[in-house]
């Protein structure tokens, strides 16, 4: 092979090698961006029942621990 040649073929080899990395990065980041949309969810969820139940009075009834 040709010194030009070699070098088309390694940045050929690179350039498919950055693509696939960068294919991989997105997944992983569209992955982790569901996960957080989830948790953000949830975390929304659990303030609106906290909130929901100090309206109630249901966390003033609960007794006290015991070592009280």
């Amino acid at each position: 092979m040709t010194d030009d040649t070699q070098r088309i073929s390694d940045l050929e080899t690179r350039l498919e090698f950055q693509d696939e990395t960068i294919a991989r990065l997105s997944d992983a980041l569209v992955a982790q961006q569901k996960r957080l949309d989830e948790l953000e969810k949830r975390q929304q969820q659990l303030i609106e029942h906290l909130k929901s139940a100090q309206t109630k009075g249901d966390l003033a009834e609960e007794p006290p621990p015991p070592h009280y």
